[in-house]
């Protein structure tokens, strides 16, 4: 089969091994085989995230676990920091689920500082904030820890953090940050295939969860919590993913510390051959470590870019809505390589070149 080596920001390029994984035959859901496999990778989640909060499985895409912040945990008015595409979903999640909230907004390409959230938080009005930490559309990297300090000044107040281009490619400290809400796809730095999402959940957020009516039925927190304390999930999970994430935190915990060296290195690569070929679409200081949002300064054809790439058996991604041809942007994550960031790095030079 023809196989293009992938570059964008997810589905990204899965391991043969981790695909080898979702072939284990099947085991019911409702087994103790099923209940020690869910255990087991639970156990390395929160080590993983460095928690001791709930940490769920829900088989669905991220973002059906951010429209369940917004129906659990929005008891008066929720605050969405808007930078960019994504983060822009939590703003109409809100409105969609008849849930009250303002945005806080920046330009695409800027970050969300501390003491914007500082200032709006003030006023009393708002009983969550939700965050986007990388977003993908820009490749702008938010600060979540120094953000999550402003929101532990307001006891009343959560923090939801979409984490999906994020965890498992930078170190998340659930607990150390202080997140009641912290999710992300498997499709991206974890490195395997779409179709799961895991989410850390705080006491807090539960307690709130209890108080707030109509919170759905496929993402109610409080029946993840009620089967998740017999090891399993709500409804019938994608077995085949838990497989595979089973054996992916295997060697994702024996990387340890590496893992996010790795992805520093080649967010660094991608980022100086950026500035010194075309120019840096997110704010200095804020560029993400992994996905690299690249200005288009020289007016190349995008697509003619990834057409000739595809000769040789790899694609990067356009940019984002309105950013398309004005941008494009190059995936880092998950379980690339240096060595393959510098033979993508080099086969567009000698592209661009001709």
């Amino acid at each position: 089969m023809f196989h293009k080596r992938l570059f964008i920001p997810g589905p990204v390029e899965v391991r043969p091994e981790n695909l080898l994984a979702m072939g284990t035959p099947q085991i019911g859901h409702r087994s103790k085989d099923f209940q020690d496999l869910y255990a087991d990778v639970n156990a390395k989640l929160k080590k993983f995230l460095h928690t001791e909060q709930y940490v769920f499985l829900s088989t669905s895409s991220s973002s059906g676990v951010m429209e369940g912040g917004m129906r659990n945990l929005i008891k008066k008015k929720v605050l969405a920091t808007t930078c960019g595409a994504f983060s822009e979903r939590w703003y109409k999640m809100a409105g969609e689920n008849g849930r009250p909230g303002d945005q806080l907004k920046v330009e695409w390409g800027k970050g969300i500082r501390p003491e914007m959230v500082d200032e709006k938080l003030k006023t009393g009005e708002y009983c969550s904030v939700a965050v986007v930490m990388n977003e993908t559309s820009t490749g702008v990297m938010n600060p979540v820890k120094e953000i999550a300090e402003v929101v532990k000044k307001y006891d009343d107040v959560l923090l939801m953090v979409d984490a999906v281009s994020g965890m498992a490619g930078v170190d998340v400290d659930v607990d150390g940050w202080g997140l009641d809400l912290c999710l992300a796809g498997l499709q991206k730095c974890f490195g395997l295939p779409a179709g799961l999402a895991v989410f850390t959940v705080s006491e807090r957020a539960i307690k709130r969860a209890e108080q707030v009516p109509n919170r759905g039925f496929y993402f109610d927190f409080l029946q993840y919590l009620k089967y998740h304390q017999k090891n399993q999930t709500p409804s019938t999970p994608s077995i085949p993913h838990i497989f595979a994430l089973n054996s992916q935190m295997t060697d994702i915990l024996a990387e340890g510390p590496a893992r996010f060296e790795r992805h520093a290195k080649m967010a660094k690569l991608v980022q100086d051959w950026a500035a010194k070929n075309f120019a840096m679409f997110a704010e200095k200081g804020f560029e993400s470590k992994t996905v690299t949002c690249i200005t288009n300064t020289t007016g190349i054809s995008v697509a003619d870019l990834n057409s000739a790439l595809a000769k040789h058996k790899c694609q990067i991604s356009n940019g984002y809505g309105d950013l398309k041809e004005k941008t494009f942007r190059i995936a880092h994550m998950a379980d690339t390589q240096e060595w393959e960031i510098r033979g993508l790095l080099s086969l567009i030079d000698s592209i661009l070149k001709k």
